[in-house]
């Protein structure tokens, strides 16, 4: 294969790690937006969406021209079809972090429920390092540490089942809190949907190292072990 595909091909790879870093400032502006009531900081994260969607715009763009001038052999077509579909992931976190900076804009009350907003700042930051740790393990080739970050996400679904009973004991006590209960049920479905999302992310690395498409998301894989998970270890 010509220097000149490798060299488009690292300027992509590029591209898809500034995403990846852009999304996860992204995951953390919003959800300072939400549990600080910070109504300025989520119409700016609104108001800039489009960045990282024009980013999948342009990587696509040239994902494609590669291909159709180049016609690259298998494993150099797999990594190009690795960063369209992952590059695609990306897009949907930063859809789902946009959301979560919406809902914030929908809350018409200075009131919160701290200990919901704890758990959402946990998920958060669990989040955020399964992210990181996938950008890390593309950057390296290692399927093994992808597999592993995938693993992780039963712990986000334990956290989001956690929260959302949390939340559902607030609104069966405090009637006047319904409405904004609704919104914090609306942004841990959000955040446990990012986490389903980078556990494409580690698919699409065990993708590009064997050409094979395999099921890494543990709670597809054994739909039980999120209820065994609370029951052995209910905190």
């Amino acid at each position: 294969m010509s220097q000149t595909f490798n060299d488009k091909l690292k300027v992509l790879q590029k591209t898809y790690m500034k995403m990846g870093i852009n999304v996860s400032d992204q995951i953390y502006q919003s959800i300072k937006a939400f549990t600080e009531n910070d109504q300025k900081l989520a119409a700016e994260i609104v108001n800039r969406d489009s960045k990282v969607n024009d980013e999948e715009v342009d990587l696509e763009k040239e994902a494609l021209n590669l291909i159709a001038l180049r016609q690259p052999v298998a494993s150099n077509f797999r990594s190009i079809i690795t960063l369209l579909k992952a590059s695609s992931d990306l897009e949907r976190i930063g859809d789902h972090a946009s959301s979560i900076a919406r809902e914030t804009l929908r809350i018409n009350t200075e009131s919160r429920i701290p200990e919901v907003n704890e758990a959402i700042n946990q998920m958060s930051l669990k989040i955020r390092g399964m992210l990181e740790s996938s950008l890390d393990a593309y950057v390296h080739s290692d399927q093994e540490a992808a597999k592993l970050v995938a693993q992780e996400d039963i712990l986000i679904d334990k956290k989001f089942v956690l929260a959302k009973n949390l939340i559902v004991s607030e609104m069966e006590k405090n009637s006047d809190k319904i409405e904004l209960a609704t919104i914090y049920l609306m942004v841990v479905r959000y955040l446990e949907r990012i986490g389903d999302h980078i556990v494409n992310l580690s698919e699409w690395i065990v993708y590009n190292a064997t050409g094979k498409i395999v099921e890494l998301n543990p709670g597809k894989i054994e739909p039980e072990l999120i209820a065994k998970e609370l029951k052995n270890n209910p905190k």
